[in-house]
Protein backbone atom coordinates (compact mmCIF):
# COMPACT_ATOMS: atom_id res chain seq x y z
CA UNK A 1 0.00 0.00 0.00
CA UNK A 2 1.42 3.45 -0.94
CA UNK A 3 2.40 5.49 1.91
CA UNK A 4 0.89 8.55 0.06
CA UNK A 5 -2.51 7.10 0.10
CA UNK A 6 -2.60 4.71 3.41
CA UNK A 7 -3.01 7.64 5.34
CA UNK A 8 -6.73 7.48 4.04
CA UNK A 9 -6.90 4.05 5.82
CA UNK A 10 -6.48 5.54 9.05
CA UNK A 11 -8.74 8.47 8.80
CA UNK A 12 -11.51 5.85 6.97
CA UNK A 13 -10.93 3.57 10.84
CA UNK A 14 -11.72 6.84 13.03
CA UNK A 15 -14.39 7.62 10.99
CA UNK A 16 -16.68 4.54 11.35
CA UNK A 17 -15.37 4.27 14.89
CA UNK A 18 -17.18 7.53 15.29
CA UNK A 19 -20.11 6.76 13.56
CA UNK A 20 -20.76 3.28 15.40
CA UNK A 21 -20.51 4.79 18.54
CA UNK A 22 -17.05 3.08 19.65
CA UNK A 23 -15.32 6.11 19.60
CA UNK A 24 -16.16 9.37 21.52
CA UNK A 25 -15.01 12.50 23.66
CA UNK A 26 -12.21 11.71 25.45
CA UNK A 27 -11.24 8.46 24.00
CA UNK A 28 -7.85 7.40 23.41
CA UNK A 29 -6.72 5.89 20.07
CA UNK A 30 -3.79 3.69 20.54
CA UNK A 31 -0.18 4.63 20.41
CA UNK A 32 1.39 5.43 16.79
CA UNK A 33 2.90 1.90 16.63
CA UNK A 34 0.01 -0.39 17.61
CA UNK A 35 -2.36 1.50 15.62
CA UNK A 36 0.36 1.28 12.61
CA UNK A 37 0.18 -2.59 13.12
CA UNK A 38 -3.91 -2.82 13.58
CA UNK A 39 -4.33 -1.00 10.41
CA UNK A 40 -1.59 -2.13 8.38
CA UNK A 41 0.36 1.22 7.33
CA UNK A 42 3.25 2.72 8.16
CA UNK A 43 3.85 4.94 10.86
CA UNK A 44 4.68 7.82 8.40
CA UNK A 45 0.97 7.26 7.17
CA UNK A 46 -0.22 7.40 10.85
CA UNK A 47 1.35 10.65 11.76
CA UNK A 48 -0.16 11.98 8.44
CA UNK A 49 -3.46 10.92 9.26
CA UNK A 50 -3.83 12.11 12.80
CA UNK A 51 -2.31 16.17 12.11
CA UNK A 52 -5.15 16.15 9.61
CA UNK A 53 -7.45 14.74 12.20
CA UNK A 54 -6.23 17.48 14.13
CA UNK A 55 -6.52 20.17 11.87
CA UNK A 56 -10.42 18.88 11.49
CA UNK A 57 -10.66 19.75 15.20
CA UNK A 58 -11.64 15.47 15.79
CA UNK A 59 -8.64 15.15 18.23
CA UNK A 60 -6.01 16.06 20.06
CA UNK A 61 -2.52 14.91 20.26
CA UNK A 62 0.04 15.87 22.93
CA UNK A 63 3.38 14.56 23.53
CA UNK A 64 4.74 12.81 26.36
CA UNK A 65 3.71 10.42 28.75
CA UNK A 66 0.90 10.07 31.59
CA UNK A 67 -3.11 10.60 31.17
CA UNK A 68 -2.85 13.89 28.90
CA UNK A 69 -0.66 12.23 26.12
CA UNK A 70 -1.35 10.34 22.61
CA UNK A 71 -4.59 11.00 20.66
CA UNK A 72 -7.21 11.99 22.66
CA UNK A 73 -10.86 12.33 20.53
CA UNK A 74 -12.72 15.67 20.96
CA UNK A 75 -15.97 15.43 18.98
CA UNK A 76 -19.07 13.52 19.15
CA UNK A 77 -19.98 11.90 16.29
CA UNK A 78 -23.25 14.11 15.81
CA UNK A 79 -21.27 17.61 15.92
CA UNK A 80 -21.04 17.15 11.94
CA UNK A 81 -17.15 16.08 11.93
CA UNK A 82 -17.45 12.92 11.42
CA UNK A 83 -19.71 13.47 8.52
CA UNK A 84 -17.03 15.23 6.86
CA UNK A 85 -14.74 12.86 7.53
CA UNK A 86 -17.09 10.75 4.88
CA UNK A 87 -16.48 13.23 2.54
CA UNK A 88 -13.08 10.92 2.38
CA UNK A 89 -14.83 7.95 0.09
CA UNK A 90 -17.84 9.98 -0.87
CA UNK A 91 -16.03 12.45 -2.75
CA UNK A 92 -14.10 9.60 -4.85
CA UNK A 93 -17.03 8.87 -6.70
CA UNK A 94 -17.96 12.70 -7.75
CA UNK A 95 -17.59 13.70 -11.48
CA UNK A 96 -13.51 15.43 -12.14
CA UNK A 97 -15.59 18.41 -13.62
CA UNK A 98 -17.57 19.09 -10.47
CA UNK A 99 -14.54 18.60 -8.50
CA UNK A 100 -12.16 20.69 -10.16
CA UNK A 101 -15.13 23.59 -10.40
CA UNK A 102 -15.34 23.29 -6.35
CA UNK A 103 -11.77 23.95 -6.21
CA UNK A 104 -12.07 27.07 -8.39
CA UNK A 105 -14.20 28.28 -6.23
CA UNK A 106 -12.80 27.40 -3.12
CA UNK A 107 -9.14 28.32 -3.92
CA UNK A 108 -9.64 31.37 -5.53
CA UNK A 109 -11.24 32.60 -2.00
CA UNK A 110 -8.21 30.97 -0.40
CA UNK A 111 -6.29 32.54 -2.15
CA UNK A 112 -7.63 36.22 -1.96
CA UNK A 113 -7.87 35.81 1.69
CA UNK A 114 -4.38 34.92 2.15
CA UNK A 115 -3.30 38.15 0.26
CA UNK A 116 -5.21 40.38 1.84
CA UNK A 117 -3.12 39.38 5.14
CA UNK A 118 0.19 39.17 3.52
CA UNK A 119 0.60 35.83 4.71
CA UNK A 120 4.15 34.34 4.80
CA UNK A 121 3.49 30.84 4.52
CA UNK A 122 6.90 29.64 5.22
CA UNK A 123 5.77 25.83 5.16
CA UNK A 124 4.40 25.74 1.91
CA UNK A 125 7.76 27.29 0.28
CA UNK A 126 9.41 24.46 2.58
CA UNK A 127 6.80 21.89 0.59
CA UNK A 128 7.67 23.35 -2.92
CA UNK A 129 11.49 22.71 -1.85
CA UNK A 130 11.12 19.39 -1.19
CA UNK A 131 8.75 18.61 -4.49
CA UNK A 132 11.82 20.03 -6.63
CA UNK A 133 13.65 16.49 -5.57
CA UNK A 134 14.42 14.51 -8.94
CA UNK A 135 14.26 11.93 -7.50
CA UNK A 136 10.54 12.02 -6.89
CA UNK A 137 8.03 10.00 -8.40
CA UNK A 138 5.50 11.38 -10.13
CA UNK A 139 2.45 10.31 -7.72
CA UNK A 140 4.69 11.11 -5.02
CA UNK A 141 5.18 14.85 -6.48
CA UNK A 142 1.59 15.11 -7.21
CA UNK A 143 0.54 13.98 -3.48
CA UNK A 144 2.92 16.77 -2.20
CA UNK A 145 0.77 19.11 -4.86
CA UNK A 146 -2.50 18.03 -3.11
CA UNK A 147 -0.22 18.84 0.11
CA UNK A 148 0.39 22.27 -0.83
CA UNK A 149 -3.18 23.30 -1.64
CA UNK A 150 -4.10 21.76 1.54
CA UNK A 151 -1.99 24.01 3.36
CA UNK A 152 -2.76 27.24 1.82
CA UNK A 153 -6.36 26.45 2.94
CA UNK A 154 -5.30 25.74 6.32
CA UNK A 155 -3.33 29.00 6.57
CA UNK A 156 -6.57 31.09 6.14
CA UNK A 157 -6.98 30.11 9.72
CA UNK A 158 -10.96 29.10 8.07
CA UNK A 159 -11.23 26.07 9.35
CA UNK A 160 -14.07 25.13 6.81
CA UNK A 161 -11.81 25.96 3.90
CA UNK A 162 -9.25 23.09 5.70
CA UNK A 163 -12.34 20.97 6.34
CA UNK A 164 -13.30 20.68 2.57
CA UNK A 165 -9.65 20.74 1.27
CA UNK A 166 -9.44 18.21 3.47
CA UNK A 167 -12.21 15.78 2.35
CA UNK A 168 -11.53 16.47 -0.93
CA UNK A 169 -8.05 15.38 -0.84
CA UNK A 170 -8.40 12.30 -2.23
CA UNK A 171 -10.78 12.99 -5.00
CA UNK A 172 -7.94 15.82 -5.70
CA UNK A 173 -5.21 13.20 -5.94
CA UNK A 174 -7.41 10.65 -8.34
CA UNK A 175 -8.22 13.34 -11.05
CA UNK A 176 -4.75 14.74 -11.26
CA UNK A 177 -2.82 11.48 -10.88
CA UNK A 178 -4.77 10.17 -13.77
CA UNK A 179 -4.60 12.52 -15.85
CA UNK A 180 -0.38 13.28 -15.17
CA UNK A 181 0.28 9.72 -17.01
CA UNK A 182 -1.11 10.67 -20.43
CA UNK A 183 1.47 13.59 -20.26
CA UNK A 184 3.86 13.11 -22.79
CA UNK A 185 6.22 15.59 -21.42
CA UNK A 186 6.22 15.23 -17.45
CA UNK A 187 9.16 17.02 -16.50
CA UNK A 188 8.09 20.24 -18.80
CA UNK A 189 4.31 20.08 -16.67
CA UNK A 190 6.40 19.85 -13.44
CA UNK A 191 8.22 22.47 -13.95
CA UNK A 192 5.40 24.69 -15.04
CA UNK A 193 3.59 24.02 -12.05
CA UNK A 194 6.23 24.45 -9.34
CA UNK A 195 6.73 27.88 -10.95
CA UNK A 196 3.15 28.42 -11.02
CA UNK A 197 3.00 27.47 -7.16
CA UNK A 198 5.78 29.79 -6.51
CA UNK A 199 4.14 32.41 -8.64
CA UNK A 200 1.31 32.19 -6.54
CA UNK A 201 2.68 32.44 -3.20
CA UNK A 202 4.97 35.58 -3.92
CA UNK A 203 1.61 36.94 -4.91
CA UNK A 204 -0.01 36.21 -1.55
CA UNK A 205 3.44 37.53 -0.13
CA UNK A 206 3.04 40.63 -1.78
CA UNK A 207 -0.64 41.54 -1.06
CA UNK A 208 -2.07 41.38 -4.37
CA UNK A 209 -5.47 39.55 -4.48
CA UNK A 210 -6.10 39.95 -7.99
CA UNK A 211 -3.07 38.36 -9.03
CA UNK A 212 -3.00 35.62 -6.43
CA UNK A 213 -6.60 34.93 -7.54
CA UNK A 214 -6.03 34.44 -10.89
CA UNK A 215 -3.00 32.40 -10.69
CA UNK A 216 -4.44 29.69 -8.81
CA UNK A 217 -7.77 29.69 -10.88
CA UNK A 218 -5.33 29.11 -13.44
CA UNK A 219 -3.17 26.86 -12.17
CA UNK A 220 -6.24 24.84 -11.20
CA UNK A 221 -8.19 25.58 -14.77
CA UNK A 222 -4.68 24.66 -17.11
CA UNK A 223 -3.96 21.40 -15.88
CA UNK A 224 -7.34 20.31 -15.90
CA UNK A 225 -7.52 21.79 -19.56
CA UNK A 226 -4.25 19.78 -20.25
CA UNK A 227 -5.28 16.52 -19.09
CA UNK A 228 -9.05 16.66 -19.15
CA UNK A 229 -9.40 14.05 -22.24
CA UNK A 230 -8.22 11.29 -20.27
CA UNK A 231 -10.58 12.25 -17.26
Amino acid sequence: MAETKAWRVVLEHVERRLRDGSLGPGDRLPGERDLATQLGVGRSSVREALRVLEVMGVLHTATGSGPRAGAVITTAAGSGVAQVLGLQAAAQAFAFEDIVETRLVIESAVATSLAASRADIESGSELLDAMDDPDLMRDDFLALDARFHGLLAEATGNAVFGTIMTGLRAAIEAYVQHGAHAIDDWGAMREKLQAEHRAVLAAIAAGDATAARARIHDHISEYYDATRSTA
